[in-house]
């Protein structure tokens, strides 16, 4: 949908906080998860989101058309949607970035393990053949 076309009518969330975080992800790896709007183009959820893609300079943006709902499932749905998600605990975050670590910076045996198996795959193919 057009970022121009969506509107943006009462919102329950007033501060946006720094949305620089957001926007550096979304530009490199893209909009993760769509917002959510009327089939008018109201904006129900993503307001973080359409905001960091309208400062991104994007044309248009993905979202979710839920039916027409009421002004109290409207308004349920964005409080629900920033009240019951879940950050992660610190012992998942400290443990995610330790096999992102690992991951961009493999020590000398799997660089070697990754290096003879991508050999292999190059000589012999890259899976078991089927039989027809």
């Amino acid at each position: 949908m057009p970022v121009a076309d969506i509107v943006l009518n009462y919102r329950v969330r007033k501060n946006l906080g720094d949305i620089s975080t957001l926007m550096q992800s979304m530009q490199k790896h893209g909009l993760l998860n769509p917002i959510t709007v009327t089939p008018k183009g109201e904006l129900i959820a993503g307001h973080r989101r359409l905001e960091s893609a309208k400062q991104l300079g994007w044309q248009y943006i993905d979202v979710l058309v839920v039916d027409d709902q009421s002004e109290i499932d409207r308004l349920e749905m964005e409080i629900e949607e920033n009240v019951y998600r879940k950050a992660l605990s610190s012992d998942e975050l400290a443990d995610a970035y330790r096999r992102l670590e690992k991951m961009k910076n493999p020590g000398f045996f799997r660089k070697l393990f990754h290096r003879i198996r991508n050999f292999f795959k190059k000589l012999f193919g890259r899976g078991p053949r089927k039989a027809y």
